[in-house]
């Protein structure tokens, strides 16, 4: 049984930023209110036309990821690409990932668990590592929300918390089985599938052909919706017990934790939770304030923020955790 470690982290967000102020001129809301609700002061939105895709972000994030890691493109062995915004509704980005990065046929597979995206996709790679089916695997959470949200007044309680970005990891084969990913740890609870969602373009309910045919300018199906309270209250509880489950496994304590990279969801289910576990400021990494919430991006965008700024070191107990749409939920324990 091999172990699996992250040898190499990159990010890329657009360049355009759009604060708070600038979401008031378009519906009405105001500074204040989103900060006391979320906690974001502004978001990164990708400019039509400027050539930023989910895809391009991605292989942005992942060419830093590969440089960082020391290895040849040509070392990745398998490509994990998260998202709820692939460039097109098939094929998925894997592939063309695969293509823009000019990587021989490997395997490419993409991952659908929204928030917790870039989790689930830690944990199949370290799954293929611990294996030996392959030796280095980039895994890549990339998001462009700004063309899919209703920015109007409309849409507002969910419009104002999503920005766009990518975050990269490689995994390669651990010679020291002390250190790496110690554990992942992955749930779901599908009953509650709807109170956070994007129901059309769809087979099940609304499929194109009917919103073509339909043409109403007040179908909101092709919006994401989100029951906000519902939301907050099973995160919080989720988050916890997930983070607990590994820890224990591990037969660690809460406060052995050096550092926790929770999913950039709200910064106020960040304070809870930190609240709850008695974590101080230095023990807890977010910056939901300047991205918002970039769902499968959220946690290799802050973990590689993490790193750069010295807030990650070798040896450092490492937790990652996330929860959302689907409901799913996810932890990974990692010994830096």
């Amino acid at each position: 049984m091999y172990n699996s470690k992250i040898i190499g982290l990159g990010h890329y967000v657009p360049e355009n930023v759009v604060t708070n102020d600038d979401l008031s001129k378009v519906m009405d809301t105001n500074d204040a209110w989103i900060q006391e609700r979320t906690g974001i002061k502004e978001r990164r939105h990708v400019v039509k036309g400027d050539g930023d895709t989910t895809t391009t972000m991605g292989v942005k994030a992942a060419k830093i990821a590969i440089e960082r890691a020391g290895i040849d493109k040509d070392d990745i062995d398998f490509i994990v690409f998260a998202t709820l915004s692939p460039d097109y509704y098939f094929p998925g980005p894997g592939v063309l990932v695969q293509r823009d990065l000019g990587i021989k046929t490997v395997g490419a597979l993409d991952v659908r668990n929204q928030c917790s995206g870039f989790v689930y996709g830690i944990s199949v790679a370290d799954q293929y590592i611990k294996s030996g089916m392959y030796k280095n695997v980039l895994v890549i959470g990339s998001e462009l929300h700004s063309h899919g949200l209703d920015m109007t007044t409309r849409g507002r309680s969910v419009s104002v918390i999503f920005g766009d970005g990518a975050g990269a990891a490689v995994l390669s084969r651990a010679e020291d089985n002390d250190t790496g990913i110690l554990s992942t740890h992955l749930h779901s609870e599908g009953q509650h599938a709807e109170e956070l969602s994007l129901i059309a373009p769809g087979m099940g309910k609304r499929w194109v052909t009917d919103i073509i045919e339909e043409a109403d300018p007040n179908d909101e199906s092709y919006f994401p919706y989100m029951n906000g309270q519902f939301v907050f209250k099973n995160a919080v509880v989720r988050f916890s017990e997930v983070i607990m489950e590994g820890l224990q496994v591990n037969n660690l304590e809460v406060s052995d934790i050096d550092m926790l990279v929770p999913h950039q969801a709200n910064l106020r289910i960040s304070q809870f939770i930190q609240k709850k576990f008695k974590l101080n400021d230095d023990q807890v990494f977010n910056n939901i304030m300047k991205y918002g919430n970039t769902t499968a991006a959220s946690i290799p965008i802050a973990l590689t923020e993490a790193w750069e700024q010295g807030k990650v070191k070798k040896g450092d107990l490492v937790v990652l955790a996330a929860f959302g749409s689907g409901f799913t939920w996810g932890s990974v324990i990692i010994k830096w």
